[in-house]
């Protein structure tokens, strides 16, 4: 075959400047239908060049969601994590104040 590109590997990127596809078995010249033109082919190739373009924008724009949610999943932790000990800390200085009355009652 003395093709110069595949659909995989085409020779240009650029859908204007690709050959427009042809059949592969020999069809009678009036056997295409009147509405068939190559601007659909290359509007589909276009589409699809964009859509590609476009996926590691969006795989970016997941990840630094994944990211964030991550991060606030951390900053709520340490939230709880210092209430928890700022919550034992009280408790301990109210068995002390207790204790100090206590002890002070009693003399």
């Amino acid at each position: 075959m003395n093709t110069v590109g595949t659909i995989d590997r085409p020779l240009t990127y650029d859908p204007t400047k690709q050959a427009p596809m042809k059949p592969s078995t020999p069809e009678p010249a009036g056997s295409a239908p009147e509405d068939f033109t190559t601007s659909g082919a290359n509007d589909s190739r276009q589409n699809r060049t964009r859509e590609m373009q476009l996926i590691p924008e969006a795989l970016a724009r997941a990840h630094m969601h994944e990211r964030l949610h991550q991060a606030e999943r951390e900053r709520r932790a340490l939230r709880l994590a210092t209430a928890r000990r700022m919550q034992r800390r009280a408790e301990r200085a109210s068995m002390r104040a207790r204790r100090a009355l206590a002890m002070a009652v009693m003399q």
